[in-house]
């Protein structure tokens, strides 16, 4: 069984609340240095936990990640005749 999932950024004014984002979804990456947490959760729940996440006084943004949307199949993409020469060079 597979469920969609999407991602979400937090940026946070303090590190001191990081943990305590594990209860709104998997957290992936806290950065120490930018002071943000990537976490992903059900797309389906994406938009409640981002309002919810928004009304907290230690959030300073939230942004949710496009990548379910973005098409990833690309339908003229034609090699380049040059690289395909330097790629039979190595076998």
């Amino acid at each position: 069984m597979f469920t969609e999932r999407q991602g979400i950024t937090v940026w946070l004014y303090s590190l001191k609340h990081a943990k305590s984002m594990r209860r709104f979804g998997n957290v992936q990456y806290v950065s120490r240095k930018l002071k943000y947490v990537v976490l992903y959760c059900s797309q389906s729940e994406t938009d409640s936990i981002i309002e919810k996440l928004s009304s907290y006084s230690y959030v300073k943004k939230v942004e949710p990640s496009y990548k379910p949307f973005i098409k990833t199949q690309f339908e003229n993409s034609k090699p380049d005749k040059a690289k395909e020469y330097d790629y039979k060079m190595g076998i």
